[in-house]
């Protein structure tokens, strides 16, 4: 099932991909999903091509990995952690497909960060590694959109990551895949720069989902931001960036300059 939230005329709502249409909800997914009840539809309609993406959930925070690829911890001269490095966006860095990622004033130097994003579907706190599948509600492409100069000056990532427009997410959300194998890719104004599959994570969408769950309660909506492979570069206005996920779709976004 591959639900969207999306803007016709001047309305927002939700609904569900099929046949090249997109059939709008009554109701949120995350109702139906916590009571394992059939989606229920308000009986209208609306051609893809004839509507605004939004970012497919309004997440009350990202949680993101920090090196949970051995290849980028490589580039990126990181020691491998013991256990999953945890960072947070806030929820104002949030756009959709096809939205402007805007470069900050003082930019000098700002990466895209291809990763699978798990969305979260009900209320999480301490949730065994066993059960992590129960609470979420499926899987969405995510741009961590970095300015490395800032993270390198800081010495930690909250302002380097936390600009708004800084995480763009989208364009739905896939539901009832396996997200163990999955391949994702970053493509620069059409040229692959990253590549890499979910099974080389270092630690598991499970493993994530019980470690973050134990330090903070996720909510329906929270992202968790699964980490980067090797690969990253630089971005510049006039760019076009695309995360390319298997099963999953397309995440494009132009880069602006400062306003």
């Amino acid at each position: 099932m591959r639900i969207v939230r999306f803007s016709g005329g001047d309305t927002i709502k939700y609904g569900i991909v099929k046949d090249n249409l997109i059939h709008s909800l009554a109701e949120d997914p995350f109702t139906f999903f916590e009571s394992q009840t059939a989606p229920v539809f308000d009986g209208q309609t609306y051609p893809l091509n004839e509507v605004k993406f939004l970012a497919p959930c309004e997440p009350s925070k990202i949680v993101c990995l920090g090196v949970n690829y051995r290849p980028h911890a490589e580039e990126m001269n990181h020691v491998l952690p013991a256990s999953p490095l945890i960072f947070l966006k806030p929820s104002t860095a949030v756009i959709g497909h096809d939205e402007p990622i805007i470069l900050p004033h003082n930019w000098k130097r700002v990466d895209y960060e291809c990763e699978l994003g798990v969305v979260i579907g009900k209320k999480a706190k301490n949730v065994a590694e066993e059960n992590a599948h129960q609470y979420i509600l499926g899987y969405t492409c995510f741009n961590d959109v970095t300015e490395r100069h800032l993270q390198q000056e800081d010495g930690q990532w909250t302002r380097a990551k936390g600009f708004d427009t800084f995480a763009p997410l989208g364009p739905w959300i896939e539901t009832g895949i396996d997200p163990d194998d999955l391949k994702l890719e970053t493509y620069l104004n059409g040229k692959v720069c990253q590549s890499a599959r979910t099974s080389e994570l270092i630690f598991g969408i499970s493993r994530l989902v019980n470690f973050i769950s134990g330090v903070m309660t996720l909510l329906p909506g929270d992202v968790i931001a699964t980490g980067t492979p090797a690969g990253i570069s630089s971005m510049k206005p006039g760019d076009v960036v695309e995360i390319r996920i298997e099963k999953i779709g397309v995440l494009r976004n132009p880069i602006a300059g400062p306003d």
